[in-house]
């Protein structure tokens, strides 16, 4: 088993990095583009709440996927000769 170097280290602590804020981010802009209507309407209780809760499930849906995604491609560039 190969030893990885220090740059191999910090190649996919980056990565790693770069995935949970764009991640972040992703999921704010689907979260406040599904709650949004709440703050631009005056929106009754219960429709209020169902769009929390529907942006809620959006925005970690979308905060998941974009960290595998970001992940898989990382893990499946040359460079990174299969590691």
């Amino acid at each position: 088993m190969e030893q990885r170097t220090q740059a191999d280290r910090d190649a996919i602590t980056i990565e790693i990095g770069y995935a949970l804020v764009s991640a972040g981010f992703a999921a704010a802009l689907v979260f406040g583009a599904v709650y949004g209507p709440v703050l631009a309407f005056s929106l009754s209780s219960p429709v209020g709440h169902a769009l929390t809760v529907a942006g809620g499930i959006a925005a970690g849906a979308v905060f998941l996927l974009r960290i595998a995604h970001v992940l898989w491609h990382f893990a499946r560039r040359p460079e990174n000769d299969g590691r």
